[in-house]
């Protein structure tokens, strides 16, 4: 009886610390997700958007849908934002409300947010939904939906 009484605590010891450590590895990646948002945040404000795009998946299967349907790849994706955005006045400066960053799996979270655009050529917000993959540790977008305020 007092081998199982043990055994129990010792489990039970083992989960709670399992839990624990599972938290913080939970706390470290949103920590290391908010990491990249904002650096993306300070390259979009110097108009260098090849910056902006490392947080972004460099691979063919980036998937980015916005207005103008459903992009993939990585060169096509920052294409697209050098065509709309050709000029520091078009990119602005640019902050990120995080509202949401939840685990999908391990290794995998969303990113639910706000953009704010702040441009001499007319403000512009929007709301966004990424996907962070953890790929060979580095947090990185592998899908991103935003869509503009009208």
């Amino acid at each position: 009886m007092r081998l199982s009484l043990i055994i129990l605590c010792l489990i039970l010891s083992g989960n709670a610390h399992a839990q624990k450590e599972t938290q913080e590895n939970i706390t470290q990646d949103i920590l290391a997700i908010k990491k990249v948002m904002y650096a993306q945040q300070e390259a979009w404000s110097r108009h260098d958007l090849e910056g902006f795009m490392q947080g972004y998946w460099m691979n063919d299967s980036l998937k980015f849908y916005g207005q103008s349907g459903l992009t993939k790849g990585w060169r096509q994706t920052l294409a697209n934002y050098q065509k709309s955005y050709p000029k520091p006045e078009d990119t602005g400066v640019l902050n990120f409300d995080l509202l949401d960053i939840s685990p999908i799996t391990p290794g995998a979270y969303w990113v639910m947010g706000r953009y704010h655009l702040k441009r001499s050529v007319g403000d512009a917000q929007g709301s966004f939904l990424v996907i962070f993959k953890n790929i060979e540790g580095s947090w990185k977008i592998v899908a991103d939906m935003s869509a503009s305020d009208h």
